[in-house]
């Protein structure tokens, strides 16, 4: 048994040889039928025979599909008769394009070229503007510190916004070169409201204690009094302390949205023009204040791009509402968020 075992075992390996001897035979001819059936494919579609074997050691010629003589009414649905008809302007000057070195790298993808600092404040906000948001912030402080539980879940956040925006007002109002409400105060309020907005960082009940006394204060110089509480800074003046950059981007966020919705449609431009104005040249004082040289990025050009960018825009859109022009508001506020947007994916806080 153990000798026909073997001799199974010699016959299976012998005809295994034989196959792959047979198979080896059989390769080359194989290989000529593919070839031939694909020449004969592409023959059919009209395109060139396959180049032949290249050289050992040489690349091979590579061949391109022509492509068909014609297409079929579906496909040619897809594409313009002629592409130039529904293009507008005149066709670019290829050659002398191509004289012209690349361009010098800019200071922001926005193309806005950031100019100095330091512009008057009455090309950017008219004095009532600058009442009307401390007014209005006034309010949004004293419902966020309503009471302590409210103040402490959640409502902390909303007065260090509030107060950070009516101190950056007051830090306007003693610089500006017009007639605005509160500006023998004006240093005073600064500093106390800069210091509480800073504080609201948390909710605590030292934080609590001290938005509650500020906002008597505002409520008392709102009556046409005077804050008789004394202003400690240990520094000197800096843009930077006086308003933080992520409370102002939370106002900034709130102006665009506004502005967003007063320019969704004429109508709503005419009913809100007023409203409109307010958020404008309030994201105009906060787009020239961030690139004062004391807050962080100040010395990138990309980000002061960025932020001249929000303030132009946000003249621009000014200059439309005085005019009555919605399609220019309207373009105006579009080029204003979408300065924020793309800042907001390089810069954060």
């Amino acid at each position: 048994m153990i000798r026909d075992g073997r001799a199974r075992d010699g016959e299976c390996a012998g005809r295994r040889v034989r196959e792959d001897n047979q198979m080896n035979r059989m390769r080359p001819m194989l290989a000529q039928v593919v070839v031939a059936a694909c020449a004969a494919a592409l023959a059919a579609l009209g395109a060139p025979a396959l180049p032949a074997r290249a050289e050992r050691g040489r690349p091979a010629e590579r061949v391109r599909a022509r492509p068909p003589a014609s297409w079929d009414k579906a496909t040619e649905a897809v594409f313009f008769a002629d592409a130039f008809d529904t293009l507008d302007g005149a066709r670019p000057d290829f050659a002398a394009l191509a004289t012209v070195g690349p361009p010098a790298p800019g200071p922001a993808p926005t193309g806005a070229v950031p100019r100095p600092t330091g512009t008057a404040w009455s090309t950017l906000v008219a004095p009532d503007t600058i009442a009307d948001e401390i007014k209005d912030m006034g309010r949004r402080v004293t419902a966020a510190v309503a009471s302590a539980s409210d103040f402490k879940g959640g409502g902390y956040d909303e007065a260090r916004v509030g107060f950070s925006t009516i101190a950056l007002m007051f830090a306007v109002t003693a610089e500006h070169d017009g007639d605005v409400r509160w500006k023998q105060q004006a240093e005073r309020a600064r500093d106390l409201f800069a210091r509480v907005g800073s504080n609201c960082k948390v909710g605590t009940a030292q934080s609590f204690a001290e938005a509650k006394l500020r906002v008597d204060d505002l409520a008392a110089l709102l009556d046409g009094n005077s804050i008789e509480a004394a202003a400690e800074r240990e520094d000197d003046f800096t843009w930077s302390q006086v308003a933080g950059r992520p409370p102002l981007m939370s106002r900034l966020e709130t102006a665009d949205e506004l502005a967003a919705a007063a320019t969704a449609s004429p109508d709503a431009f005419k009913k809100q023009a007023e409203r409109l104005l307010h958020e404008v040249e309030v994201a105009a004082v906060i787009g020239e204040v961030i690139q004062r040289p004391d807050y962080e990025d100040h010395d990138d050009d990309t980000y002061r791009g960025y932020a001249a960018a929000l303030r132009d825009a946000a003249l621009d859109a000014r200059k439309a509402v005085a005019a009555g022009d919605y399609d220019a508001a309207r373009t105006a506020v579009g080029a204003l968020k979408k300065s924020c947007d793309t800042c907001h994916g390089d810069y954060r806080g």
